[in-house]
């Protein structure tokens, strides 16, 4: 589940952080800012490891990892129309592409890539950064809002069908045709997102109300999650405060390794931030075997909180990183100085003190990427193709230089 916090008030201080993304596993954060870019492990609660950082491309808007390999997309402010696809182990440039307007969105998985700009999408063939096909004429769509499944047999892709209302088209990236058209919402759509096998899609207005969930491809309506539910009267209806209540709603569209625990009716978990106003991401993972709400926020810091899979309840935060610094930070000394809570289980759950390397299976120095990935094979694919050897897809001769993005009408 990836969620922002509400517009942040009037006079907010500037964000440290220009962009910030999870990877489409949450087994990665990337992080831009004026400087260049980075890339973090998510595989320790208490260590937070660097797997990459740049500062050879200033003002960073735009950075997206492939799952854990060493493909990296960055777009610039200095060359916003510019999309540069990196293999940051070698150091080297795979290809850049650049567009006819500014890009909006970058979104991939292990067999296309997408970028979005207002009124149009490119598709590519990430096995070999070919453009398969082109969507002109879309609505507009000014935040480049769009979603791609991630399960390795389909490549679904979800965008804005309407500026004024919530019309969602559904569209096979695989067979490049359009499957659907949604109705999900009367007011303009604010999140669209599939879950991890791209069976099921969630949405969201501007209005910020009702989420709902849809079948894919079908396009059914099946769930539907209304804001302001509360579990116990005395609380605010606040973001934070029906944050927890939406839980029940992730069971359609989080990693399938934490959401069995959400499949009720009633609030399961709340997770409260102790600030305002700022840029949030946020999602639900498993790091050392456990589930944690993850938040990552523009003021520059990585939140850490547990879950208790069996209870719910409040979720406590654990770990604050800074995504600025290296080292213990002033906010984790002031985690290791907070009072002792009373037994819970996000009390008595250890933290593991050992290093990530040597607790979770399959991780790498290199930054947790897990030997023997592959990319599945598809229509230009001519085999499996390694993502964590020498010879890691793509080919880095296959593009070097400036390209133009030649276009296929839709």
């Amino acid at each position: 589940m990836e969620a922002e916090a509400a517009d942040a008030p009037p006079g907010r201080v500037e964000a440290a952080l220009s962009c910030f993304s999870f990877n489409q596993d949450c087994t990665s954060l990337a992080i831009g800012t004026k400087a260049g870019y980075k890339l973090f492990s998510l595989s320790s609660v208490e260590q937070l490891d660097q797997v990459h950082g740049s500062n050879e491309i200033p003002d960073v808007y735009i950075v997206e990892r492939l799952f854990s390999s060493s493909l990296v997309v960055v777009v610039s402010h200095t060359k916003p129309r510019q999309m540069n696809v990196y293999h940051f182990k070698k150091g080297t440039e795979i290809c850049n592409y650049s567009y006819s307007s500014n890009i909006l969105s970058i979104r991939l998985n292990r067999q296309r890539l997408l970028v979005c700009l207002e009124e149009s999408i490119y598709i590519h063939n990430i096995k070999d950064m070919k453009l398969l096909k082109t969507l002109l004429d879309i609505p507009s769509n000014p935040t480049g809002l769009c979603a791609l499944s991630i399960n390795h047999s389909n490549s679904y892709l979800a965008y804005p069908g309407s500026q004024s209302t919530g019309e969602i088209v559904l569209y096979d990236g695989n067979s490049l045709k359009t499957v659907c058209t949604i109705a999900a919402h009367e007011g303009t759509l604010a999140a669209i997102t599939f879950n991890s096998s791209g069976s099921k899609l969630a949405s969201a207005s501007e209005k910020g109300t009702v989420i709902r969930v849809f079948s894919v491809p079908e396009g059914q309506k099946i769930y539907e999650f209304r804001r302001g539910m509360k579990s116990r009267p005395e609380e605010p209806s606040t973001w934070s405060g029906y944050m927890g209540k939406m839980f029940m709603a992730a069971t359609n569209y989080l990693p399938a390794q934490v959401s069995d625990m959400m499949n009720q009716d009633r609030a399961f978990a709340t997770g409260r931030l102790n600030f305002s106003g700022q840029k949030n991401i946020c999602t639900l993972s498993t790091i050392q075997k456990l589930p944690r709400l993850l938040v990552a926020s523009s003021d520059g810091h990585l939140y850490i909180y547990n879950l208790d899979p069996q209870d719910g309840g409040e979720c406590v935060l654990i770990k604050t990183h800074s995504l600025l610094s290296s080292g213990t930070t002033e906010e984790n000394k002031e985690n290791d100085l907070r009072p002792s809570l009373p037994p819970s289980y996000a009390a008595t759950v250890a933290r593991p003190s050992t290093s990530a390397a040597s607790t979770v299976p399959g991780y790498s120095e290199d930054g947790g990427a897990l030997r023997g990935e592959v990319i599945p094979e598809h229509e230009f694919a001519t085999g499996p193709v390694c993502l964590d050897d020498e010879n890691e897809f793509p080919p880095i001769i296959l593009c070097r230089g400036s390209q133009k993005g030649k276009t296929k009408q839709s």
